[in-house]
């Protein structure tokens, strides 16, 4: 639903506009929650608009949606091209910065063309700022300082980053006698896929001593701020850490408060209104004002009729709901997987050799391996060609024999060329015991050509899953353009499982598609991709991925055994003979 994703940007920029004429906030957030829940939305907003159903949008009044209704039908709207004749939409992220407001945003525009954080730093520390009207010496030296910080702060960081970095401070923390509980919260415990800020939360009858303790960690670069509760500090990576410490008989709510999401707190907020009660971060209280729970999270739950919320299911998609009815899903753990499917070794483009992976493989208890190296078009990546597949084949057999009961499979992962059509002859694919198909060229390509792409390798009799189905990568690439519903359906069609990517800038299929594939009844394919033995601890990002994604045991290929396994490789794909024996 490409055109979601376009209108929900358009309105972006309007209140991004707005936001530079300094226009009435309520205005503005207006426009940023359509925008929102348009992304949000499940159903195809041009056929809304089709159905006249565009103000049946939560945040999306009559104003709003006769915008949306001019844009889908002409390619344009006039209210938005009038605000762009008016400010400068490049100067808009100058206002993030404390000290620059609308018109000082302006004029740096205008006369130095600073369009973002960026140039803004360097144009202070290259003394250009004090020269314009209005700023002066000292102004300049406080904007590079917020602009210095603030480019630290709004850098995303990969949740595979951010997560070990806040475990090793909780782990550092977690003895001190004047801690009682300590937990990481926000987007960090919900396992985002990229995370805002570290924020640690803290149980404690003395804050003082925490505080001490946090900021003269060893790993402390810089203290950025100590308060009686509210510490941050700089790691010597420079990523900022806020602490933030409450009462031991407050923990609970206030973990559930700062763990979020926003939308789960106000759904969850809502929920208990209704009751004529009140929940907060200090706790749930009755009609009366009486405190019902605060200590944990656990008993909140209970006293509203809820079963416990996993942190990872948080965002206000249904899960206040399955709560209430207790049919939450049993998500999958680590523990459950039996095997990596996906993994790469130094006859591609992997770092260490075939044996030293498997033997890392075994030793985490896995059942099974599948080495999964680049096929031969992707010459970057050191490709087999069909020799050397037979070569390393004769190998995988000779370990097989060393390293048994663990069982290691020789697959590849076998990139999908412009056409559709794959990087080995079918006679090639046949001999493999597992082929993954991905996209690894030609990202550029318009959504039908290239959904068109994707189904036409799906189609293949011979492939098991399609590896990371967006193409994206993490703050550095956008996912290229693609019909994902169409794919999901042809996935679904024809057997074939999807891929979650467990490399930290992949995690792809991202959660929100997860939970749609299971919904069709496709197996999700947790991996690696590790291209050392290091990385085959990315599985622990694959899923917590597809825990977000509501997926339980059954819906993960690899939490079945080597056995069964090998009858679902053997029969899965429908439309066409079963491949293998």
């Amino acid at each position: 639903m490409r055109r979601n994703e376009e209108v929900a940007l358009l309105l972006d920029n309007i209140a991004e506009l707005l936001m530079l004429k300094n226009e009435n906030p309520y205005r503005i957030r207006a426009y940023t929650t359509a925008a929102q829940n348009i992304r949000a939305l499940d159903e195809d907003i041009e056929e809304l608009a089709r159905q006249g159903k565009l103000d049946e949008i939560p945040g999306v009044g009559k104003a709003i949606a006769a915008k949306i209704e001019e844009y889908l039908r002409t390619g344009r709207l006039e209210y938005y091209e009038q605000l762009k004749r008016e400010v400068p939409l490049q100067a808009v992220d100058l206002l993030e910065v404390p000290g620059i407001g609308p018109a000082r945003a302006h004029l740096l525009y205008e006369q130095l063309g600073i369009t973002t954080i960026q140039d803004l730093l360097q144009a202070a520390q290259e003394h250009k700022l004090r020269k314009l009207p209005g700023f002066g010496e000292k102004l300049e030296e406080r904007i590079a300082r917020e602009a210095a910080r603030l480019m630290q702060r709004s850098k995303r960081l990969l949740l595979g980053i951010a997560l070990p970095v806040a475990e090793e401070v909780v782990a550092a923390l977690r003895p001190h006698a004047a801690i009682r509980a300590i937990d990481p919260a926000g987007s960090l415990r919900r396992m985002k896929e990229t995370i805002g800020d570290i924020d640690i939360l803290v149980a404690s009858d003395d804050p003082p001593a925490v505080v001490d303790a946090f900021v003269h960690l060893p790993f402390v670069k810089e203290v950025l701020a100590v308060g009686p509760t509210r510490p941050s500090i700089l790691t010597r990576e420079d990523l900022q850490v806020d602490l933030r410490v409450v009462r031991p008989h407050e923990y609970g709510s206030a973990l559930l408060y700062f763990t979020g999401s926003k939308e789960h707190n106000i759904a969850l907020r809502s929920f208990v209104q209704e009751r004529g009660w009140k929940l907060s971060e200090y706790g749930l209280f009755d009609e009366t004002g009486k405190l019902l729970a605060s200590e944990t999270e656990h008993e909140i739950y209970a006293l509203l009729g809820m079963d416990w919320i996993p942190p990872e299911l948080r965002e206000n998609r249904g899960e206040i709901e399955a709560a209430r009815e207790h049919r939450l899903p049993i998500l999958v753990e680590q523990r459950d997987i039996r095997g990596d499917l996906h993994v790469h070794t130094d006859w591609s483009d992997g770092h260490e050799p075939l044996e030293r992976m498997c033997e890392a493989a075994r030793a985490r208890g896995y059942e099974y391996l599948v080495i999964s190296d680049h096929s031969p078009s992707l010459t970057v990546a050191r490709g087999l060609s069909i020799e050397r597949l037979r070569e390393q084949r004769e190998r995988i057999r000779e370990l097989n024999e060393r390293l048994a009961p663990f069982r290691i499979l020789q697959g590849a992962e076998v990139n999908i060329l412009s056409d559709g059509t794959l990087d080995y002859p079918d006679e090639i694919l046949a001999e493999l015991d597992l082929v993954i198909v991905s996209v690894h060229s030609a990202f550029d390509m318009p959504q039908e050509r290239m959904t068109e792409r994707v189904i036409r390798a799906l189609a293949n009799p011979h492939v098991d899953i399609l590896g990371h189905p967006t193409g994206r990568l993490l703050t550095s690439r956008l996912p290229y353009e693609i019909d994902l519903d169409a794919v999901l359906d042809a996935a679904a069609h024809y057997g074939v499982a999807i891929e979650v990517n467990g490399q930290p800038d992949r995690l792809d299929l991202p959660d929100i598609w997860v939970q749609r594939a299971i919904n069709r009844g496709i197996l999700i394919a947790c991996t690696s991709d590790a291209h050392s033995t290091r990385q085959l601890d990315n599985m622990r990002w694959s899923v917590a991925t597809a825990r977000r994604g509501w997926a339980e045991p059954r819906h993960v290929l690899n939490t079945r055994s080597l056995e069964e396994l090998r009858t679902w490789l053997a029969t899965h794909h429908r439309g066409a003979p079963a491949h293998r024996t």
